[in-house]
C-alpha cells in the first residue's frame, strides 16, 4: 500500500490564554519566550515549528485568531528593521536570516471564532486536503532523549505502520484529569501501543476501572504526549461534533474524535523517548524555562 508522505503539520495557536492572564492580554501565550539550548531567547512557537521542521515537515500551518494574523505574520514573515538588523550581533542576524527561510514555510490559518480545540483543528481541513499531517499543541515544547527529535519518532513510525498515531507518556492518577488519557494492548513492551480506547480528562474511578495498562505500576496511566499524526478522516468526525454541536464543557474537543477515528481505522500509540514541556500554566511556564535549556 501506497504511504503518502507527511508534509504538513498544524499547531492550533488560537486561545485567549486566560490561565496566564494577564500576560495574555498583551503578548500571546505562544509568543512568550524561553531559552533553548544555545542561550537564544526565542518565542514558544518558534521552538516547535522548528520541531515540526525537525522531522521533514516543508509547510506548517498556525490556526491563529484573526485579529493576530499581524503579530505572527511580523515573526515569521518580517524582517528586522534596518536599525535593529545594524544592531544584532553576527549570531542573531545568521539566526535571523533562517527565521526568514523558516517564515517562507509558514502559513497562517484563522479561526473566526474560539469554539475549542478540536475546532481550531478543523479550522485547518481545508489547508490540510486529503493527505495525513502532523499534529502540535501550541503551548508544548519537546526534547527528546534520542538523536532523532519527538516529532521525527512520531512521523517515521506513521511511515512503518501507514496508521494514525498518537504520542504518549506516563502520568500519575492525580493529574490524569487534565489529559487525554488511552488504554490499549502493547505490541511493543512500553513502546508501541494498539489503543483501544481515548478517554478526555477521566476521573481517578473511571481511569482505574476502564484504562488500565499491562505493565503499568497501579496509579500510572499512559496519557497523550502533544503529538499526532492522523489522516484526514479526523476532520469528518469533527465536521460531524461541530454539526451535532457535541460539546465538552462548551467547546468542540479533539479526543471524541479521536476515539471515533480509533474504531474506525486504528491507532497507534506511541511512548515518545523523551520529555514534553508545557507552556500554558504559570508554574509549569516558568518550570519550563528553568528545564527546557
Amino acid at each position: 500500500m501506497q504511504i503518502n508522505p507527511v508534509r504538513k503539520a498544524v499547531i492550533p495557536a488560537a486561545g485567549f490564554g486566560t490561565r496566564l492572564f494577564p500576560a495574555t492580554k498583551v503578548v500571546k501565550k505562544e509568543l512568550f519566550p524561553i531559552i533553548d539550548e544555545n542561550g537564544r531567547a526565542k518565542p514558544i512557537i518558534l521552538a516547535i515549528v522548528e520541531e515540526a521542521i525537525s522531522a521533514g515537515i516543508t509547510e506548517v500551518g498556525i490556526v491563529v485568531q484573526p485579529d493576530d494574523v499581524g503579530v505572527f505574520a511580523d515573526l515569521f514573515k518580517n524582517p528586522p528593521t534596518s536599525e535593529l538588523w545594524q544592531k544584532l550581533s553576527p549570531s542573531n542576524q545568521e539566526y535571523s536570516q533562517h527565521l526568514q527561510e523558516l517564515g517562507k514555510k509558514v502559513v497562517l490559518l484563522t479561526q473566526e471564532e474560539q469554539e475549542g480545540y478540536g475546532h481550531a483543528v478543523f479550522c485547518a481541513k481545508d489547508w490540510v486536503g486529503n493527505e495525513p499531517f502532523l499534529l502540535m499543541l501550541g503551548d508544548h515544547v519537546y526534547k527528546s532523549h534520542i538523536d532523532k527529535s519527538c516529532a521525527q519518532q512520531i512521523v517515521e513510525l506513521y511511515a512503518q505502520l501507514n496508521q494514525n498515531v498518537v504520542s504518549l507518556t506516563i502520568m500519575p492518577a492525580a493529574i490524569i484529569h487534565k489529559a487525554g488519557c488511552v488504554t490499549g494492548v502493547w505490541q511493543e513492551l512500553n513502546s508501541i501501543l494498539k489503543i483501544t480506547q481515548i478517554a478526555e480528562k477521566p476521573s481517578i474511578d473511571y481511569a482505574r476501572q476502564n484504562l488500565r495498562v499491562e505493565g503499568m505500576a497501579e496509579d500510572e496511566f499512559l496519557c497523550i504526549f502533544g503529538l499526532y499524526v492522523l489522516t484526514p478522516k479526523i476532520f469528518d468526525y469533527l465536521g460531524e461534533s461541530i454539526a451535532e454541536n457535541s460539546r465538552y464543557k462548551g467547546e468542540f474537543q479533539l479526543t471524541t474524535c479521536l476515539d471515533q477515528l480509533c474504531q474506525a481505522e486504528g491507532i497507534t500509540g506511541y511512548a515518545i523517548k523523551g520529555q514534553y514541556f508545557d507552556t500554558g500554566l504559570p508554574d509549569t511556564y516558568r518550570q519550563t524555562l528553568i528545564d527546557f535549556r
